[in-house]
């Protein structure tokens, strides 16, 4: 499945006429599996924990479609990660990014720079930057089992359309 929400960020600071390749990937959390709790009286749910993680995923890495790029392109317009998708499939071959459900994610985005030197390997270390933005943390579903949250990603998941029964101008 596309992440949802996508992951969105404006770009400045780069050489306007340096390669640049984007990519992102996902760490997790802690070392928990959690679940969900509803109390339906209260309309209320939280997350508590239920035990150790599961065995770590294979670590996937997933590149912008548009790397590489120049830094100008990378710069003039907000840069969206709609393309990256998500799965819990440990066998997928179609290169998504693999993460066990139930378990707290932290998404990092990562611009590497395409040194053009006949020897870069020399200067991996200083030829990327890592940025993480903590408010993006997640926890891994694959159903929810709060009906208000359900209803919520239909409304706004513009790939759920399927799902809506109501006119688009009621949204």
């Amino acid at each position: 499945r596309r992440m949802f929400p996508t992951f969105q960020v404006k770009i400045f600071g780069m050489d306007p006429m340096a390669d640049y390749m984007l990519l992102m990937d996902f760490v997790p959390v802690d070392d928990k599996r959690y679940r969900q709790v509803t109390l339906y009286a209260f309309h209320s749910s939280s997350w508590l924990v239920a035990g150790k993680a599961d065995p770590a995923t294979p670590g996937r890495v997933h590149y912008h479609p548009d790397s590489p790029a120049k830094g100008a392109q990378w710069m003039k317009q907000i840069v969206s990660f709609d393309k990256l998708k998500l799965t819990n499939n440990l066998l997928d071959d179609n290169g998504h990014i693999i993460l066990n459900s139930m378990h707290r994610y932290q998404p990092r985005f990562h611009v590497v720079y395409v040194d053009p030197r006949k020897d870069s390997e020399k200067y991996a270390e200083e030829n990327f930057k890592t940025f993480v933005f903590e408010e993006t943390r997640f926890t891994a579903v694959t159903a929810y089992q709060n009906h208000r949250i359900t209803q919520l990603k239909i409304a706004s998941n513009p790939f759920a359309k399927g799902f809506r029964d109501c006119d688009p101008e009621d949204w």
